[in-house]
């Protein structure tokens, strides 16, 4: 940025003028000479006119004349003083003029534009007077427009009132209708629930069961609701079945007897039999066994040594010996031969002490009687050998309170297609599913017993099949 120098004020300049002569001991020119004065420029010398008689006669000068010598170096020094004043007025007249310039450009931009803002006030205000105009016009038209909603409101209103009174009264008639098809509904429900009440009544019997120390009454055998069902193969699960029930009712009561009914059964582990045996023998409630149909092997032995056995004439029960597999060394099937013969003294010897023979003369008479040892009887030809203690015509089943084809009716009616039990059914197992081997005979897998169990079970064609 370029310094401007200072500029000295002209009273200080024309001071320093008229000062320094003196200070020199030089007299300044008269007030009143011209400027232009011949002999004064005769007697001024230039500049380097000066330098060049100071050069030549400087020491001339000092060692003639010192006075002169400092007049005519005062002289020089006023003179560049004069020049550097002459040169500061032009720059200071230069300043002053760009300065009187900037200003008029200045005042003449602010005339523009307070020329301009006096356009735009009085455009604002002709704007203002077109706003004012145009508020007056609006405020009129939304007054009329106001009292026209005001009346279009009133008589929306009035409508709105009309079609409410009108709704209310709609709404009124809707609920006498409803009420009439609500009571309608209500006699049809009450109807339909009384017929349902009616129809699941007839599902029960009005009666309860016949509880009898002793069961048979002029040759028919009463059985209560004490009754627990024994059918299809004997495994573990039938025997904590049973062995559970025997403890549950002796539990109800210890005087009452308890059925172990038996409608169809081919046997099986001797294990789970000779834990229902126990069971019974360990009931201080009687129990009671009822053949219906079919009881062999292990089922037999159950029936044979029961405390009290009953049976339809035409029921069939069959008694043979122990079968069992072998497998193993010589040894093991020799130890596996004496497990057999002990478990068969164990069962079949208490059935031979009950017919009043020996277990040899046992299995004699079952080879007289079968040749494939399989020994069967109707149940009234039983009696005499004592494998059943009497012969029952008819058995009144007084626990049998509810309709047998309930259960299936609810199934059918269940969407899910899954039995449902009521609660507290309990059933006795699940007997295993029929399937059809390569050759097209049908079978069926055992449970797996323990491996020192055995199945004493009749099956002559191979149905009941060992995994």
């Amino acid at each position: 940025m370029k310094m401007t120098p200072p500029i000295l004020p002209r009273a200080v300049l024309l001071a320093l003028c008229l000062t320094l002569p003196l200070s020199l001991g030089v007299n300044p020119a008269p007030a009143d000479s011209a400027p232009n004065d011949p002999n004064q420029e005769t007697a001024e010398l230039t500049e380097p006119e000066a330098d060049a008689n100071g050069a030549n006669g400087d020491n001339e000068n000092q060692a003639g004349n010192p006075v002169d010598y400092e007049t005519a170096k005062a002289k020089a020094d006023l003179d560049r003083i004069k020049e550097d004043i002459a040169r500061l007025t032009a720059e200071k007249d230069k300043i002053e003029a760009e300065r009187a310039l900037a200003t008029a450009r200045r005042q003449q931009e602010q005339a523009e534009m307070l020329e301009q803002m006096e356009r735009q006030k009085q455009e604002i205000e002709a704007l203002k007077a077109e706003i004012e105009l145009a508020e007056t016009r609006e405020r009129a038209g939304i007054k009329d427009e106001l009292t026209a909603l005001t009346i279009e409101g009133q008589m929306a209103v009035a409508r709105a009132n009309v079609a409410k009174a009108e709704a209310e009264q709609a709404a009124s008639e809707l609920r006498l209708i409803e009420s009439a098809y609500r009571n309608q509904i209500a006699e049809l429900t009450l109807a339909v629930e009384l017929q349902q009440k009616e129809s699941e009544a007839r599902e029960f019997a009005q009666t309860g069961p016949v509880y009898l120390e002793d069961p048979v009454v002029d040759g028919r055998l009463v059985i209560s609701d004490r009754r627990i069902a024994l059918n299809g193969s004997i495994n573990s699960r039938t025997a904590d079945h049973v062995a559970e029930r025997i403890n549950y009712f002796n539990n109800r009561d210890r005087e009452l007897p308890i059925f172990l009914v038996i409608d169809d059964s081919p046997g099986g582990s001797v294990m789970a039999g000779y834990k229902i045996l126990k069971a019974m023998e360990g009931s201080q409630a009687p129990v009671y066994v009822v053949v219906k149909s079919f009881a062999a092997s292990m089922a037999a032995c159950i029936t044979t040594l029961a405390e009290r056995s009953f049976a339809y004439p035409n029921a069939i029960l069959l008694h043979h010996q122990i079968a069992g597999g072998l497998f193993g060394n010589l040894t093991m099937q020799q130890e596996r031969v004496e497990e057999l013969q002990e478990w068969w003294r164990r069962l079949a010897g208490p059935v031979a002490d009950k017919m009043g023979v020996t277990q040899e003369e046992f299995i004699k008479m079952m080879y007289e009687n079968a040749s494939t040892g399989d020994w069967q009887e109707f149940a009234d030809r039983a009696v005499e050998l004592k494998w059943v203690d009497e012969i029952i015509d008819e058995i009144e089943e007084t626990s049998l309170l509810e309709h047998p084809d309930r259960q299936q009716r609810q199934q059918a009616r269940s969407s899910t297609g899954i039995t449902i039990a009521e609660e507290g059914a309990v059933y006795a197992h699940d007997e295993p599913v029929m399937k059809v081997d390569e050759k097209g005979q049908p079978y069926v897998l055992l449970p797996r017993i323990n491996p020192l169990d055995v199945y004493w079970i009749y099956n002559p064609d191979g149905y009941y099949r060992a995994r």
